[in-house]
């Protein structure tokens, strides 16, 4: 059944789509193409109800709405919910232009509530067709380090896709290895690599290549590099080129002038909150509005970050650095609240208008910690190839206590697959994220 599991998710999402399209499609006939000045006919209506059905489908991928048996139940309700929301607005504004006048909107809110509750009988209808047709898979990991050892606790948190069988360490050597697989076959029906070294690595690689076993890898750096290289087919010899040169000229150019447009329209929208936010600090303990700390972006320059203070007033007073952990006693009351929302992280709008960061790219680091990343991994400066970020790949996949090497790789997988669109779509994706409480967790004690 493992082969015809594309098919049969890729049929429930044109179902899905087109049950979607089709309510709004009701709604449109029986209401809004009656009020516009010069009703549709057919083919107007068909390329309305077209219009519809292509915008909830970029959402609906955007926003991973479709992931049965990927993403949790909730995860997907309510990733649906967002993207039905995008795609309705989107639509309302297109048929108040069309009408030349705001139209009534009861009829689409009313519809939106059917198509959600058809949503959520789908979710449950192609859950239960998945973990039925595929059930967890039993998995045999294969450690090499106690950072790859530590990829148990993150598979057991999802007991609905994985089960681990038995866990190995490459220092058992690949002969013990392959006769435990010889042996147990039966009861594993994939493999996990995790954080071996290459040369092992590679041959169980082919070691399950041969036998058709199904096999997760952690990456290495050099994978994530490669990874972003291109064919040249010169001669009888297959090459790779990786370019290893981050944003060429004209990506530059392009990528700041979307950072001072984009940045400039947001902080007029949201200079209001900012305003407000201003006020609640100040009211609470009469203390500075802005914290601010040094920073590296770009080829590690240092420049002086801007946040809206959320924690106590000298926070860090005795000079030692100390991250924020759940349930911090330094974070103040309008901290709690505005920092699960990354409200405070709107002064640095400010930053990318001066040219310090762009909206898109890794996370500006603290000098101190920039220091120490480097003496545990050299290959930490990769990520300083492009300017920091409000807003990034890291922090969109990972998590606020991801570790700095699972960030580094993260970050290394954004700077060597860039593209505009690549940005456009991490700061959709980062309208997700904000309301995601792991996205903001703190490190634990």
């Amino acid at each position: 059944m493992e082969q015809y599991k594309r098919l049969i998710l890729n049929t429930g999402r044109v179902v899905l789509t087109l049950f979607l399209v089709g309510l709004f499609a009701l709604v449109w006939r029986q209401q809004y193409n009656e009020m516009i000045m010069q009703p549709f006919k057919t083919v107007g209506n068909y390329l309305v109800y077209a219009v519809y059905g292509v915008i909830i489908f970029v959402f609906f991928k955007l926003y991973g709405a479709y992931r049965v048996g990927f993403a949790k139940f909730g995860d997907l309700i309510f990733s649906q919910a967002l993207a039905l929301i995008f795609t309705n607005f989107l639509l309302y504004a297109e048929i108040s232009l069309i009408g030349r006048g705001l139209m009534p909107v009861a009829s689409l809110l009313f519809t939106m509530i059917e198509q959600e509750l058809v949503m959520i009988g789908w979710t449950l209808l192609m859950q239960f067709i998945y973990r039925t047709l595929y059930p967890p898979k039993r998995m045999l990991l294969i450690f090499g380090t106690e950072s790859g050892r530590s990829l148990q606790k993150k598979i057991e948190r999802r007991p609905d896709k994985f089960r681990i069988q038995e866990m190995i360490s490459i220092d058992n050597g690949l002969k013990i290895i392959e006769s435990y697989i010889e042996e147990n076959k039966a009861n594993i029906d994939a493999i996990v690599i995790a954080d071996v070294k290459s040369e092992k690595r590679n041959e169980l690689l082919k070691y399950c290549f041969d036998r058709e076993i199904q096999v997760y890898v952690t990456p290495k750096l050099s994978d994530i590099i490669m990874r972003a290289s291109q064919d040249v087919h010169l001669f009888d010899t297959a090459l790779y080129q990786c370019h290893n040169m981050a944003l060429t000229i004209d990506e530059r150019i392009l990528k700041r002038t979307m950072d001072v447009i984009l940045s400039g329209l947001v902080f007029i929208i949201v200079s209001p909150i900012m305003l407000a936010t201003a006020v609640a600090i100040k009211i609470e303990d009469h203390g500075p509005v802005f914290f601010r700390q040094k920073r590296c972006t770009k080829d590690e320059r240092v420049f002086e970050i801007l946040k809206f203070r959320s924690m106590i007033v000298g926070a860090e007073k005795d000079g030692e650095v100390k991250p924020a952990t759940d349930h911090d006693p330094r974070i103040t009351k309008v901290g709690r609240f505005i920092r699960p929302l990354r409200i405070d992280e709107l002064p640095q709008l400010l930053n990318i208008l001066k040219g310090d960061m762009s909206i898109v790219g890794p996370r500006p680091e603290r000098v101190e910690h920039v220091q120490k990343y480097k003496e545990l991994i050299p290959e930490f400066s990769y990520r300083h190839k492009v300017k920091a970020g409000l807003t990034g790949y890291a922090q969109i996949m990972g998590k606020y206590n991801t570790s700095a090497y699972d960030k580094l790789k993260l970050d290394l997988m954004y700077i060597e697959n860039y593209s505009i669109f690549q940005d456009l779509k991490l700061i959709l994706m980062t309208i997700k994220i904000l309301f995601k409480k792991e996205s903001s967790e703190g490190f634990q004690q």
